[in-house]
């Protein structure tokens, strides 16, 4: 990109170093582009506490749906709007009036709404998949945006597929668009074909060439499909917009959207460089992406800028050594600015009860002395298969502890497995009951872990029904720490168990036996096995 396109600071904005920071808009569209992410479903329950959290952070506008889209979107779309506060509900609709009034009477209560109008502009959308002339598609434009003023003084029009629209054409509509009303105008990236120059330029094109263009703010709404939806946010910023459309963890159609903690972020960093800011509070963007990440099940890579779990994690001695001696020689933020707690710590096989106390105090654990000393043998156990333990593993290894603080009636002394892809699985399971160890043989099961079921049912006489099984890793490296979460049934009762290790069958073994032991706590019927 050539520095006479992009300036290093703020060229084009009308900004200068003397000025005050010029505020961008933070439109967060996770409720309706996030959720078009497959699998990224969310009822309505879910919305809702994602809207509130988008809320309290200071999000400016929430797209909360698209209330025509189905009668499920447009019930969200309503409770969004009577229950949410603080910030501006948006709903979007295509630019007939179907969409529009549907649009309307999903975000009516809302203290603060604001239509959202979108219709494709680009050539290869009229001709094959609107099947209009460019006439036609500024007369619908306008038609729709006039029906959404009718309801609403806030109003935003899309064109669709922007950044494939000829200069000319784009600025007719755009034009049109705001004569008839739209407040806001958004150039949209729909298909991620952008570079973060031809972003600027065209942004800068409609500030030069649409005569009423200050009458609206400049929005833009970025797809990742080349890696270049926060480059282009930004470069769209540069220009002079002044709002970005994005979602928590880039989640959307596709690649997905621009990540609204990395453009929040990239602002508040480089303030010396954009010398703009938002309202959003930084702390609350890790928040913001578990509770999105648990929502829709799409998990954050781990080196994702911002709020993957590397993003202020330190391996390398050259950079330990730096930030032990300056934290900015290798950290460019601060990990409390974005809701992380601190760098991640690292203690090893070395580390005393002491350490390991403070660390789960710090991680927000309050344990008894028994428990401590329970959760400080399995960490010297992990300690010696490990070449590091990390926060993930003291969190997994507390919270085996918490939620499996039953008595312990049946434990596990050792166990050997053997598979393979043309034979049977062999387990051999040791279990000990009071002063008894008991060991048993099973060759039968569709895999070790099956088998291990077996073998644990065999020893301890009690059969159980598997409703759910899950496996994760609950911490980082090939090392890592897998935790298993089982639900189970016995005699109509449901029971969970929970288990850690660094072995998955072993994982398995421990919350079996951890919901066996909540069994024989709970009835009084099993009190002599």
């Amino acid at each position: 990109m050539s520095s006479a396109s992009m300036p290093a600071s703020n060229a084009g904005t009308g900004a200068s170093e003397h000025t005050q920071p010029r505020m961008i808009r933070i439109f967060d569209t996770t409720l309706r582009d996030g959720e078009q992410s497959p699998g990224a479903s969310m009822n309505l329950a879910e919305k809702l506490e994602v809207a509130q959290l988008l809320a309290e952070m200071g999000v400016d506008v929430i797209e909360a749906g698209f209330p025509i889209a189905s009668p499920g979107d447009f019930e969200a779309v309503k409770q969004i709007a009577q229950t949410i506060r603080g910030t501006t509900i948006c709903g979007l609709a295509r630019c007939n009036d179907k969409d529009i009034d549907a649009a309307w009477d999903a975000i009516k209560h809302a203290p603060s709404a604001r239509i959202h109008v979108f219709l494709a502009t680009s050539a290869i959308h009229r001709e094959f998949k609107l099947r209009m002339s460019p006439d036609e598609i500024v007369a619908r434009a306008v038609a729709g945006v006039k029906r959404a003023v009718g309801y609403c003084d806030d109003v935003e029009f899309s064109p669709e597929d922007a950044c494939r629209t000829e200069h000319e054409f784009l600025c007719q509509v755009v034009e049109a668009a705001i004569d008839a009303g739209a407040t806001t105008v958004n150039i949209p990236d729909t298909v991620g074909y952008a570079t973060p120059h031809e972003v600027f330029e065209r942004i800068k094109m409609l500030r030069d060439r649409v005569p009423n263009i200050d009458k609206a703010v400049i929005s833009t709404h970025c797809h990742d499909d080349l890696g270049m939806a926060v480059a282009n946010s930004l470069a769209a910023v540069s220009a002079g917009a002044g709002q970005i459309e994005c979602t928590i963890n880039g989640i959307g159609e596709r690649a997905g959207n621009a990540a609204l903690e990395e453009v929040v972020m990239a602002l508040k960093t480089r303030s010396d460089f954009y010398h703009c800011t938002t309202n959003i509070d930084s702390r609350r963007l890790v928040p913001a992406s578990r509770l999105v990440s648990k929502t829709t099940g799409i998990q954050v890579q781990r080196n994702k800028a911002i709020v993957g779990r590397n993003a202020f994690a330190h391996e390398s001695g050259i950079h330990q050594d730096g930030m032990l001696k300056e934290r900015s020689t290798y950290e460019i933020m601060q990990p409390e600015e974005v809701g992380f707690s601190k760098t991640d710590l690292v203690l090893g096989k070395h580390s005393g009860r002491a350490a390991l106390a403070d660390r789960a105090k710090t991680l927000g654990f309050t344990i008894t002395g028994e428990q401590l000393q329970q959760v400080f043998e399995q960490f010297k156990l992990l300690a010696d298969k490990k070449k590091e333990i990390y926060d993930g593993d003291i969190i997994a290894l507390v919270q085996q502890q918490i939620s499996g603080s039953v008595e312990e009636q049946w434990a596990l002394v050792d166990y050997e497995v053997t598979s393979g892809k043309s034979r049977s699985p062999h387990v051999q399971l040791t279990l000990r009951h009071g002063d008894k160890e008991t060991t048993e043989c099973v060759e039968q099961g569709d895999g070790p872990i099956d088998a291990a079921f077996w073998a644990v049912e065999k020893i301890t006489g009690i059969a159980l029904v598997c409703k759910d099984f899950r496996v994760r890793s609950a911490t980082l490296g090939r090392d890592a720490i897998g935790e298993v979460n089982l639900e189970v049934e016995y005699k109509g009762n449901s029971y969970r168990g929970v288990g850690v290790s660094t072995d998955s069958v072993e994982s398995t073994i421990l919350a079996m036996l951890n919901a066996i032991n909540r069994i024989i706590a709970e009835r009084k019927d099993l009190g002599e096995r």
